[in-house]
């Protein structure tokens, strides 16, 4: 997976990050971000941003990492003032606007919300979320009492191929190599 945006139910945007707070007094704001690598949200030209139901469409003039975190001057934002305005506002981009990805590779919100069963067809839950450890992602998949099984929060390795075996974004499916006792 090439980038880790999060998604909002029904809606036509994923969340790329949130703006934090504003940076010194000339309007710039911190970043943060949600793509991996964490600046790959400074690639895009203009960002959705959303605060409460309104959504406004900003362009980016200008990124960058600063410490451990990224930094951005926003059109329109010229002073502090204007960028406290914006602290907390979402960065969104509209999804027919992410960059294709190859075949088999998915964005995580395409994976979260997704039935979750093993090959011999017994329900383990749905994908609630997904993480990132140091070896491979992880999901966190979340059973139903009337699924048949404990309800109960499985943590499943993302290994294609190897603990994942197919995934069925049509019909909402994904089938998983993985003992049920785990």
């Amino acid at each position: 997976m090439s980038e880790h945006a999060q998604a909002q139910p029904a809606d036509d945007h994923v969340v790329l990050g949130t703006l934090t707070s504003p940076y010194g007094i000339k309007g710039w704001l911190r970043v943060y971000s949600y793509t991996s690598p964490m600046e790959g949200i400074l690639d895009y030209a203009s960002w959705v941003l959303r605060q409460g139901t309104t959504l406004t469409r900003v362009s980016v003039l200008q990124g960058r990492r600063q410490g451990k975190g990224l930094v951005a001057r926003l059109e329109g934002v010229d002073s502090r003032e204007a960028a406290e305005a914006l602290a907390g506002a979402e960065i969104l981009l509209p999804k027919a606007e992410l960059p294709a990805l190859d075949a088999d590779d998915y964005y995580w919100y395409q994976l979260e919300g997704l039935r979750v069963v093993t090959r011999e067809g017994l329900a383990l839950g749905q994908v609630a979320y997904l993480f990132e450890t140091g070896a491979n992602d992880v999901m966190v998949v979340k059973g139903e009492v009337d699924e048949g099984i404990e309800a109960r929060e499985r943590l499943l390795p993302y290994l294609p191929g190897d603990v994942v075996l197919d995934v069925d974004l049509e019909a909402g499916v994904m089938t998983v190599d993985w003992d049920p006792e785990f």
